[in-house]
């Protein structure tokens, strides 16, 4: 892309020449990563393996050879490790303009089939890992900058199976919604990105062993693509907007939650009733 081309996206405060982002081998951080590359940002990586095929495409979509990519291996569930890691890439590349946390797992399984080991794994890198990067990246961050946490829908409502998915997910949004106030007189931005499903290959493969009920009301909210939903979700960032979703079901299942609870928790237990008594018929 030549380095005169307009950028993609309504950056508010002009485009991150600086971003630092978690969990970026795959799936949305992978195509965040690419894209800003191309919007002409310099990008560290912090992985807990390498990530040179990342590195490499991250190249090949940069606007200009003034930029740097890096990556630095460290699992976001250690919080020294990250504080380490996110130090080394400041001293490197400088402090972030934008840093993403985009790291996290899945489980689906009820809690009565599910080990507290499968919480506790779950808690660690979602939610714990949240606490660990933005005190690691904010530390360095200066007035005008902004940090992202990629949530997810299971933030802002429950699923059937997914008892520590949501209870990361909604502790994320407390920590975003908590940061915000905490961050706005030093001038740093705060978002929550809740996107609906989108087909990463981590969810592909989720989807193979799903309980049915999980797979009937994730049915209902839709899912998306990468290439649909991620620019959505830039969009919401570079506007500096708190909560973010990528599609109009999203949006609706987000309104609902937030506005009319009781009205979502019906629709919910219905879904997941006519789903639980096809399951017990022997229906697909």
């Amino acid at each position: 892309m030549s380095s005169h081309a307009p950028p993609a996206y309504p950056w508010k405060h002009g485009a991150p020449r600086t971003v630092f982002i978690t969990g970026a081998s795959s799936g949305i951080g992978r195509d965040m990563a690419r894209r800003l590359a191309a919007e002409g940002a310099s990008i560290a990586l912090f992985n807990r393996s390498a990530a040179e095929d990342v590195l490499a495409e991250l190249r090949a979509a940069a606007r200009s050879a003034d930029q740097g990519f890096a990556c630095y291996r460290a699992d976001v569930a250690d919080a020294r490790a990250i504080e380490a890691a996110v130090a080394q890439a400041v001293r490197d590349m400088g402090a972030p303009d934008l840093a993403i946390h985009s790291a996290g797992v899945l489980h689906n399984g009820p809690l009565l089939q599910s080990s507290a080991q499968d919480f506790e794994r779950v808690i660690d890198i979602n939610l714990k890992g949240s606490r660990h990067f933005a005190a690691a990246v904010l530390a360095h961050m200066r007035a005008g900058s902004q940090i992202a946490f990629i949530a997810s829908l299971a933030a802002l409502t429950g699923n059937f199976g997914y008892t520590a998915y949501c209870a990361s997910k909604y502790g994320v949004r407390g920590l975003a919604e908590a940061l915000r106030y905490e961050l706005q007189l030093q001038g740093i931005d705060v978002s929550l990105c809740c996107p609906g499903e989108i087909m990463t290959p981590m969810v592909a493969q989720e989807r193979q062993c799903m309980h049915p009920v999980s797979a009937a009301m994730k049915d209902f909210a839709g899912s998306s693509t990468l290439d649909a939903s991620v620019p959505a979700l830039l969009r919401g960032i570079a506007r500096r907007e708190f909560e973010i979703t990528d599609t109009p079901k999203a949006a609706l299942t987000a309104f609902l939650s937030r506005h009319l609870p009781g009205l979502a928790r019906a629709v919910g237990d219905r879904i997941a009733r006519g789903a639980q008594q096809k399951l017990q018929k022997g229906q697909p």
